[in-house]
């Protein structure tokens, strides 16, 4: 499983492009991040990643797990998060946006 490695330094709005671009292409997004920084830009990738796509009816969400690595042949704790993929109902009420189907739910990949 392929995985964006997020830095402290990494660009939350580079980040949200690049998992932007990977659902509306059907790719599974998994983020790998080390350190409190590295999660914290994560999150506000996927915050920006959110607005990005909503208004073409698609919405994220994630599920953070823990994860042993080893990074220079020493053991660290990563967090993975895999991002689910939410199709929007079109036909939601006036002036509210448009709502999640359940039955759309689904995990890419």
């Amino acid at each position: 499983m392929e995985f964006l490695k997020i830095s402290s330094k990494s660009s939350p709005a580079s980040v949200a492009g690049a998992i932007a671009g990977m659902v509306k292409d059907g790719v599974p997004v998994n983020m790998q991040c080390v350190g409190a920084g590295a999660v914290n830009q994560a999150i506000k990738a996927i915050a920006i990643a959110r607005g990005f796509l909503i208004p073409t009816g698609f919405d994220i969400s994630c599920a953070p797990v823990f994860s042993d690595i080893l990074i220079n042949g020493e053991s660290r704790t990563a967090i993975r998060l895999s991002v689910y993929v939410h199709h929007l109902s079109r036909t939601g009420i006036e002036g509210q946006p448009p709502q999640v189907d359940p039955a759309d739910v689904q995990r890419v990949g």
